[in-house]
């Protein structure tokens, strides 16, 4: 019986054309009692943990995306991440986990659609459960669904009120955002505590700033001139040559005659999300009223969104934001963002609200 069950399981392999080398049979298991469902049980681990594995490294991949409004660290092989989500699902098809990672990845890969159709698929396995309510919600208003979004938004607020309310608000936040015309001056001068936030571009492969990077300190350099107290804090810190956004950033206004005293650099953060948070946390500390954002034009509305969602759900409460544009493009071209830049601003909100992308080790919190 336990030959035949692990052929079984070696033919299902084959059928999705996937080798994995399972453990040495004559080895003795490790468990109280011999069984034929705790045999078959850990040969299925060996196999998903397999399928997992090659979609961590795939996700790993020294292929990225990196875009003026856009500069993440995305892997560009997404369908062969969701492929291995979807394979471990077929051997575990109570891991609603591996699906809801499997749709998330669809998200990165701009395909909404199929997205939806996963997290749907998700749905009825697990048709109460809260977060997959959520990201049908948004991602239904995304594409204009209206009827689908209110039908997911009512059923969550008849479980579960406080999130619907949340959801409600994440939405709106972006639609307040999104209006706000695009500037590439302030308009008003605030009192009391101020920082202006530089968020980083990716360097280049041999640890130069980008042309994107200098002119968005340019930018910061006129701001903390007409605002000679604010704070600057430069955020970024996926490293080139051993060399961070942040470091560079500091030096550049350094140079150009700002004094260290009145930077902070954040090194550390991978992501928007992260330079997000971390730039919260020096927000808070510093006591900061007031803080205004510097980035490109098809990148600001993202971050801004970002930082209300984070003040309101982390704190510090009562901080207002605004932000000033790069002109990467003619703002008249960026009136309203594009589906791809709407796209971001909605994945990364409800990273920052808390539900993270992938939640199928190891490929959590990613």
């Amino acid at each position: 019986m336990k030959n035949n069950i692990i052929s079984t399981l070696i033919g299902s392999l084959l059928c999705l054309s996937y080798t994995v080398a399972f453990a040495n049979p004559s080895a003795p298991l490790q468990s109280i009692t011999s069984s034929t469902d705790i045999d078959q049980y850990i040969t299925k681990r060996q196999v998903v943990n397999q399928l997992l594995t090659d979609a961590l490294i795939a996700f790993q991949s020294p292929s990225h995306i990196s875009q003026t409004g856009f500069t993440a660290n995305i892997p560009n092989n997404l369908d062969f991440i969701t492929s291995r989500l979807l394979q471990a699902y077929k051997f575990e098809p109570y891991r609603t986990d591996l699906l809801i990672s499997a749709a998330n990845a669809q998200i990165y890969n701009g395909n909404i659609d199929r997205a939806i159709t996963l997290f749907t698929q998700a749905q009825t396995v697990a048709s109460n459960d809260i977060d997959i309510l959520s990201y049908l919600a948004v991602w239904h208003n995304f594409k204009g669904n209206n009827d689908a979004s209110i039908e997911q938004m009512t059923k969550l607020a008849s479980l579960n009120p406080g999130r619907q309310a949340d959801i409600e608000h994440i939405i709106n936040t972006v639609d307040h955002v999104v209006a706000i015309p695009l500037k590439t001056t302030t308009q008003k001068t605030y009192s009391g505590n101020t920082a202006i936030i530089t968020l980083g571009y990716a360097l280049n492969p041999d640890g130069t700033m980008n042309n994107i990077l200098i002119q968005r300190l340019k930018k910061t350099l006129t701001l903390a001139k007409q605002s000679p107290k604010a704070l600057i804090i430069v955020t970024g810190g996926m490293p080139k040559n051993h060399q961070t956004e942040g470091k560079l950033m500091a030096d550049w206004l350094i140079k150009n005659g700002i004094p260290q005293r009145r930077i902070i650099e954040d090194n550390y953060a991978r992501n928007m999300v992260e330079n997000t948070l971390y730039t919260s946390y020096a927000l808070a500390r510093h006591k900061i009223d007031h803080a205004t954002i510097v980035s490109s034009g098809s990148h600001v509305r993202r971050g801004q969104t970002l930082f209300d969602i984070a003040s309101w759900k982390i704190g510090p409460r009562g901080i207002t934001f605004d932000s000033v544009s790069v002109t990467d493009k003619p703002l008249s071209k960026l009136v309203i963002p594009s589906d791809e830049e709407l796209l971001a601003i909605y994945r990364d909100a409800l990273r920052i609200y808390g539900m993270w992308s992938y939640r199928s080790y190891p490929l959590e919190h990613r």
